[in-house]
């Protein structure tokens, strides 16, 4: 055989080819399961905050700046009261006061560089909207890049073998899967906490006393004059850390809750405590503030619309009641309120969420591995960051919950907890191989094939789920993106609708959306005339089953709010409201949606 194909074949079986080798396997595993996982189990958007993040990106790509088409009546009074000429902005763009900035950032960039074909051309064969493909392409990029991030921060704490399995368990994880096709902003914010982390790691290390040196005869001997950690760096990684947090507060605004366990973590250290503590605040607050500012100079509000999430699900303000208020009296809210919903939310938390923390059981491993005490300080000290980072998430999730973490459980913008989840998979992982090596086994092998049954059951879950039979790509009811796109394309960009689900019309039919205020047009004093008389004409009501649904006594009939008699009183009586001034009703819309219009703008002649 040539030398030189000997060489090669060396290098391949044992040489430093064979590393090389086994990653580019590896990568291409993880390909074939995305490809096949997005074949049978992609759907389009199934929540409000993917499209409204999506269409806020779409604006910021297309020179609109941080602008949104999802119009809440909350924001238009928040913008009202606090300039000093009344004008909510409604006529031209209106700023976006919900969403943090970074995430929309990011998909602004994507959707620079990658063509986006917005328009629905296959109508009667559509099944995958071709944007929203690309976005979970790109939240798969970060789900992988999560994977590496911890696969490298466990082989620094660990060993190689916690390594492995604790990235093999959190890329067999079926929930982190259902994240990554989501489009919601959850594997950005996972990116960063694991970043976080990596600086409070090498922080730790660096500021570790040095080693013992081996002196003649094999004793250890501490070194003569021992080297002073660097200040400069120690403070470097502190500030990253807390910038890196002020990042993921503008990811998602709860995360800023993280500088917290930050800043205590960083309280460890005797000597430098204030300094670093105070590097990290610094960063967080420099990173923070601009944004802040800018929402505070528009509404008079540090955290915009967002700032009123603490009120939503108490008992004055259930639903989406809160937002579709033009001038909320938030007086009805008590102290007591707020405690109720603190508590029923943290003990859904507790009782549901903490015990299946990222979507399988190995968590329970890290929960039962609290027990045992870890020599090495470093481990010691992201345990109890772990533990206060979960307590201070589970508190910001519990007093921020809305009706977005009923609409769709788990797979939410809500759910905080689940980007602690990884960091869990690492240590239960640990706490598992410490009780492997307790088990006597006939051969050293098997401990690796035990190890292949824990990774196998732990990915249970989405094992079956890429099962036949195939999912339906869509998310329908509500969501069927031609559908939605066909009313929207009767209307110009400058033209406002009404609508129940403004955030999908704002997205696929990139109209300005409405959100359909808290009384019907059958009661002359309301929002809804207050909008349409005095801010912008509104030209098209569109319901869908997010209305048309609702429970027929209990909602349609009784309700006060009275959308549902409006409804009923056009399909009995054929007709609408003497003061209305939306009369034209295309056919083929009814029972499952109902659209009025100003005038018959699906017949080319009235166009």
């Amino acid at each position: 055989m040539p030398g030189g194909l000997q060489e090669w074949i060396h290098k391949l079986e044992e040489g430093e080819w064979a590393r090389w080798l086994g990653v580019g396997t590896l990568i291409l595993v993880l390909l074939a399961v995305a490809a096949i996982y997005d074949i049978r189990e992609f759907k389009n958007f199934a929540t409000q905050e993917a499209m409204d993040n999506a269409q806020v990106a779409r604006n910021l790509a297309e020179g609109r700046g941080y602008t949104t088409r999802f119009i809440r009546p909350l924001s238009l009074g928040l913008v009202q009261a606090h300039r000093a000429d009344k004008d909510p902005l409604l006529k031209g763009e209106h700023p976006d006061l919900a969403n943090a900035p970074v995430y929309p950032t990011l998909l602004a960039g994507l959707m620079k560089v990658v063509p986006f074909q917005y328009k629905i051309t296959n109508r009667s064969d559509f099944e995958k909207y071709q944007p929203e493909v690309m976005i979970a392409l790109l939240n798969q990029l970060l789900f992988f890049a999560s994977a590496f991030l911890l696969f490298r921060l466990a082989r620094k704490l660990f060993d190689s073998s916690v390594a492995w399995v604790s990235a093999l368990v959190f890329l067999g994880s079926g929930l982190f899967w259902q994240f990554s096709v989501s489009g919601l902003p959850t594997l950005f914010a996972l990116v960063i906490v694991l970043s976080i982390v990596w600086c409070l790691v090498s922080l730790e290390r660096a500021a570790a006393p040095p080693e013992p040196i081996p002196a003649a005869g094999g004793n250890l001997a501490e070194p003569a004059t021992p080297t002073p950690p660097n200040s400069a760096k120690l403070i470097a990684l502190a500030a990253a850390a807390g910038g890196l947090t002020g990042l993921a507060g503008l990811t998602l605004y709860s995360f800023g809750w993280l500088i917290l366990p930050v800043a205590a973590f960083l309280l460890y250290f005797p000597k430098l405590r204030w300094r670093l503590a105070s590097a990290a605040v610094i960063a967080f607050a420099v990173v923070l503030a601009p944004w802040l500012v800018r929402n505070h100079q528009i509404c008079g509000h540090w955290f915009g619309t967002a700032s009123y999430a603490v009120y939503q699900e108490t008992l004055a303000f259930k639903g989406n009641v809160l937002e579709r208020s033009l001038n909320p009296d938030l007086s009805k809210v008590e102290a007591r309120q707020l405690f109720y919903k603190l508590v029923d939310s943290a003990s859904d938390i507790v009782s549901n969420q903490l015990p299946k923390l990222g979507g399988n059981w190995v968590c329970s491993f890290f929960l039962a591995g609290l027990l045992i005490q870890f020599r090495s300080s470093t481990l010691q000290r992201l345990r109890v960051f772990l533990l206060l980072s979960l307590v201070a998430l589970a508190f910001a999730q519990a007093l921020g919950r809305t009706r977005l973490s009923a609409a769709v459980p788990d797979v939410n913008s809500e759910n905080l907890l689940i980007v602690l989840a990884p960091l869990a998979f690492m240590f239960g992982t640990a706490f598992y191989f410490m009780l492997l090596e307790q088990v006597e086994l006939p051969f050293v092998e098997l401990k690796w094939g035990v190890t292949g049954l824990f990774v196998l059951l732990a990915s249970a879950p989405l094992i079956v789920t890429l099962l036949p039979p195939r999912s339906v790509p869509w998310a329908y009811p509500p969501y069927h993106p031609p559908a939605i796109q066909e009313p929207c394309g009767w209307l110009t960009e400058q033209e406002l609708m009404m609508t129940d689900m403004p955030w999908a019309t704002a997205w696929y039919g990139n109209r300005q959306s409405l959100w359909m205020t808290l009384k019907s047009p059958l009661r002359r004093t309301n929002d809804f005339f207050l909008i349409n008389d005095f801010q912008k004409a509104i030209h098209a009501i569109y319901l869908t089953p997010v209305t048309l649904d609702e429970k027929f006594r209990a909602q349609m009939i009784l309700d006060d709010n009275d959308w549902g008699k409006f409804v009923l009183q056009c399909l009995l009586k054929n007709e609408v409201p003497p003061q209305f001034t939306l009369a034209s009703m295309p056919s083929g819309y009814l029972p499952n949606q109902f659209l009025l219009m100003d005038r018959e703008r699906w017949n080319p002649k009235t166009k």
